[in-house]
């Protein structure tokens, strides 16, 4: 029996592709899932919750989807946002395959799907937006956070949504304890038993 987790990176268990219809960009769309990823029967509910009580990226820049599965916050972004270049990163090569299968289908030419290894370091990052792996483990996560975090443009801001009962309230604090002085964590948004946080790094200091 196939032991795969939507974080394995390379699943064994057999391709098997579905059609599934879903909300982006103000209308209905239809994309490409398969099984081994992360919620591939519909937009799972945290997603839901980011995309619906986070404000429009900005107009440009370098934009991570960080954790992206099988694509909708990417699809987002760069419907959003299409000067934007949007950095979708995962472990998972299933995943990222069908990022890219449905980027080309919705005809979205500014998405690179990408392994984590695949971003070249010196790129830093306009917005973050995740729904981030919880289920990897604290110490795993918290690896994650603390290193493409600290990626973030300056006077910039990273987008989170974390179930409640998962443990979003003691992230919120680790996060504000982890991270440098110029970064501030709060609480934006409630809603489904699902917190929204926002993670801002301040402007450079005037001379």
């Amino acid at each position: 029996m196939p032991s795969d987790h939507y974080f394995t990176p390379a699943p064994d268990s057999k391709l098997r592709l579905q059609q599934v219809t879903v909300h982006l960009g103000g209308q209905e769309r239809e994309v490409t899932t398969a099984n081994s990823v992360f919620s591939p029967d519909h937009i799972d509910t945290g997603t839901k919750v980011l995309l619906e009580n986070t404000p429009a990226p900005p107009p440009g820049g370098d934009f991570l989807d960080l954790g992206c599965g099988w694509g909708p916050i990417s699809f987002h972004l760069a419907l959003a946002a299409p000067r934007a270049t949007i950095w979708a990163v995962d472990v998972n090569e299933r995943a990222l395959d069908l990022v890219r299968l449905n980027a080309e289908k919705l005809g979205l030419t500014n998405i690179t799907a990408v392994t984590p290894d695949q971003v070249p370091p010196h790129v830093q990052f306009r917005t973050i937006w995740s729904n981030p792996p919880i289920r990897v483990g604290k110490n795993e996560l918290h690896n994650l956070l603390s290193s493409w975090l600290p990626r973030l443009e300056p006077d910039s801001d990273a987008w989170l949504v974390v179930q409640r009962n998962l443990g979003s309230d003691s992230l919120q604090r680790w996060l504000d304890g982890e991270l440098p002085d110029d970064f501030a964590v709060s609480r934006f948004a409630i809603s489904k038993g699902f917190r929204v946080l926002r993670v801002k790094r301040h402007g450079e200091p005037a001379l």
